[in-house]
């Protein structure tokens, strides 16, 4: 990062465990189920202006829309120009609830039956699109579409924006609905899925994930102009960093080294050694390689004695795109509660894996500092996110 620091300063979250901060937070310190982690009793129609435009827009972009309205609730009265005021929003797959629903239609009823909506509510960049037009954002409104680290790299590229004195303001984070019956079919036909439904991040009996769905929103800003009109800051984004594995389509690269090397560039772009980071919000999918490479590359960046780490999809489930920036929201949350999540699912250690220390069972209180928020996605997508807490 540059000069030019970057705040947080609205955030909003919709989730299996809770919609909106407290609910969300309160879920992530409770207890797991089996089982995939749906969002329900969600209402769209109450974060938009026009009852059409929810109809006309795909669950994937209707959990952005009220993460989003959540996260500038909190924000107060912006001073950015709409020019200087960006949206950055990731997903994994976008719009396939809607693509799936038409293909159907094409094949039952014929193509002129097919909605003249198919084409914006299934693109991957309709969430960004719709937040800028709810809001009025003028400058940048872009997406990531890099699997499983979409909302973590979004939020590294909205940073960014600020920081290089593009944007003054970016809503950034990600958003996922994929529950369809073509992406759960692939991801059980690959194997992907625990068979039992339990979703145990780190544990020896870990046997897939478990999918979820959702949407994290962070409100940025920079910082001199968030203290200049009186907003409250909830954390600081220090850095992040990407880079690929260019090993295979789905599985890590041996040993974690990707991993590792992501999570050391996120820590030079921050400014910050090894030993000042007081907590990780791991990626841990609970799938047998993902678990294993996160680990050896935690344990050779921090040692076994490194800092307290967790993985929150014991709660949530995996929620693709989306699982970055609702980890980033997590990470937030824990420096605001002065307590970490632990790793619901967790019972039994494995041997195999090296030794990292684990936060399970029970919440931990800590001093926030420095935290590491990775994502690993599908193709050897890696992206690495570093938050501090307001200084």
């Amino acid at each position: 990062m540059t000069n030019r620091k970057v705040v947080v300063t609205g955030i909003g979250v919709v989730a299996s465990c809770g919609t909106g901060i407290e609910s969300f937070w309160d879920g992530l310190c409770g207890t797991s189920q089996v089982g995939d982690r749906r969002v329900i009793d969600f209402d769209p129609s109450i974060y938009f202006e026009n009852p059409k435009d929810a109809r006309r827009s795909d669950r994937c972009t209707q959990f952005a829309i009220a993460a989003a309205q959540m996260a500038m609730e909190q924000t107060g009265e912006l001073t950015a120009t709409t020019d200087r005021s960006g949206v950055f929003i990731g997903t994994g797959i976008g719009g396939i609830e809607t693509l799936e629903e038409q293909i159907e239609i094409l094949l039952e009823k014929g193509s002129r039956r097919v909605s003249p909506f198919l084409v914006p509510m299934m693109m991957p960049n309709a969430a960004s699109a719709a937040v800028s037009m709810k809001y009025g954002f003028q400058g940048p409104a872009e997406n990531t579409c890099t699997a499983c680290a979409a909302g973590t790299h979004a939020i590294i590229n909205a940073a960014r924006l600020i920081a290089s004195d593009r944007c003054d303001v970016v809503i950034a984070g990600g958003t996922e609905a994929a529950f369809t019956g073509s992406s759960i079919a692939g991801f059980t036909n690959m194997t992907a899925f625990s068979k039992e439904g339990i979703s145990r991040p780190f544990d020896l009996d870990r046997d897939g994930f478990v999918m979820g769905e959702g949407a994290g929103i962070l409100v940025l800003e920079e910082k001199e102009m968030a203290m200049a009109r009186g907003a409250t800051i909830y954390a600081e984004i220090l850095g992040g960093a990407s880079n690929a594995d260019a090993h295979h389509i789905t599985a890590p690269s041996p040993g974690g080294v990707g991993a590792e090397r992501c999570i050391r560039l996120a820590l030079e772009d921050s400014g910050i050694q090894s030993g000042s980071v007081g907590y990780i919000n791991a990626h841990g999918t609970s799938t047998p390689l993902n678990d294993l490479g996160e680990a050896q590359a935690i344990n050779s960046v921090f040692g076994a004695d490194g800092p307290p780490v967790s993985s929150t999809k014991g709660i949530t489930g995996h929620t693709l795109g989306a699982a970055g920036a609702i980890e980033a929201v997590a990470v937030v949350m824990a420096i605001q509660k002065s307590l970490l999540p632990p790793t619901a699912g967790f019972t039994n250690p494995d041997p195999e894996m090296p030794p990292i220390n684990l936060v399970h069972n029970e919440p931990v209180e800590w001093t926030p500092s420095p935290a590491i928020s990775n994502s690993f996605g599908f193709g050897g997508h890696n992206g690495c996110l570093v938050i501090g807490p307001a200084s």
